[in-house]
């Protein structure tokens, strides 16, 4: 595990089939810097005022052993508390197995399946309706239409549960899809729960998304990236998809006018900012152009860069929006709507954060800033 604050070597150390490798060199520990814990679990009332007045009765008991004792019981038994409710936040277990990278769960509750790594949550689908259910930060993975409108090959690193690939299947039944997704375990899990179908149009490839890229001879017209691994800390972002040499790579595999799209867990002022503000900048050492999409309903921002250093305003991509809506081009219902979460300024934290390097990555220094 690489000290925080010190240099960290990804290319030159970087074994794909040795695991020690992947966690010790490529990854940084989730509750550093990219990391998120994603569950919230509900309590029902009935339980919960029960398990208060236990606390209280205890914490009563033993006021006399002294106030920091009375607060390490009363936090152990609060924990004890979530823990009794979590079985029913997370509903009924129809799939679990520990695969080489994630303890893998998929759980179903009111009507939608949740994939869940390491006790994340990485995908929602309704159990009705495959289309829906999906988190809505998905959706802004259609936006490099807005750039490009005459896609015909996409490139996703990263599967999870397969939102981006089944809802690309359905509305562009004539773009090739490439996904790359390093565990075989989710790939099965994804065909096996969550309606992911091979075909003409869809290939899977078992494989480390740098590496394959670096093997790649093809050039895509957009890169989309939303690949997190996560373990009982939470979920961060594989190191090396994260470095201006990863980004230096993609940009070599996309066409003229191509873009890459990125997923960043963070906000733009407060919590994990300074991770936004890392990513933008060391994609913006590469693209001349980058745009945000931060999402209504999760602490997710969706990034944009593009080859092509015009920068567009928003009149004119509202114009190109309705151009794909009018001519069918795109038909997800909420395509226009998604375009008015745009921001176009970079973010707060960008001036003041570093372009992310295999060998630079000044990360005490990153969790110090405040916000």
């Amino acid at each position: 595990m690489p000290v925080p604050g010190s240099p960290v070597r990804t290319e030159n150390h970087y074994r794909p089939n040795d695991r020690r490798s992947i966690e010790a060199v490529n990854f940084i520990p989730a509750q550093k810097y990219f990391g998120m814990p994603f569950e919230r679990l509900t309590v029902k009332r009935a339980e919960a005022r029960a398990l208060a007045s236990g606390i209280h009765a205890a914490s009563a008991v033993i006021v006399f052993a002294g106030v920091e004792f009375l607060m390490r019981v009363r936090t152990l038994l609060l924990v004890a508390l979530i823990v009794a409710a979590a079985p029913a936040a997370r509903g009924a277990v129809v799939f679990e197995k520990t695969s080489a990278y994630h303890t893998i769960r998929v759980l179903d509750q009111q009507g939608v399946r949740t994939l869940s790594f390491d006790g994340s949550m990485e995908t929602q689908m309704s159990l009705v309706d495959p289309l829906k259910g999906h988190f809505e930060y998905t959706e802004y993975f259609h936006m490099p239409w807005l750039w490009n409108p005459n896609m015909t090959n996409v490139l996703m690193i990263g599967l999870g549960g397969g939102s981006t690939q089944r809802a690309y299947q359905h509305y562009y039944t004539n773009v090739m899809v490439d996904t790359v997704e390093i565990d075989p375990t989710v790939f099965q899990v994804a065909k096996d729960y969550f309606h992911l179908k091979e075909s003409r149009t869809l290939k899977v490839h078992v494989s480390d998304g740098r590496v394959f890229l670096r093997r790649s001879q093809k050039k895509y017209d957009a890169i989309i990236l939303d690949a997190y691994v996560a373990n009982r800390y939470g979920s961060f972002i594989p190191y090396h998809l994260a470095t201006k040499e990863f980004f230096e790579l993609a940009n070599e595999h996309l066409v003229a006018d191509g873009v890459v799209a990125y997923n960043v867990i963070g906000t733009f002022k407060g919590w994990r900012a300074d991770c936004l503000g890392a990513i933008y900048a060391t994609l913006k050492s590469v693209f001349p152009q980058v745009y945000l999409f931060p999402a209504n309903t999760s602490q997710n921002v969706v990034i944009i860069g593009t080859k092509s250093a015009q920068k567009v305003p928003n009149f004119t991509l509202h114009q190109r929006a309705s151009d794909l809506v009018n001519r069918r081009r795109v038909t997800m219902a909420t395509f226009r709507q998604r375009l008015y979460s745009i921001r176009i300024d970079p973010p707060p934290a960008a001036q003041r954060s570093p372009v992310l390097t295999d060998d630079f990555a000044p990360i005490d220094g990153l969790l110090n800033t405040a916000p």
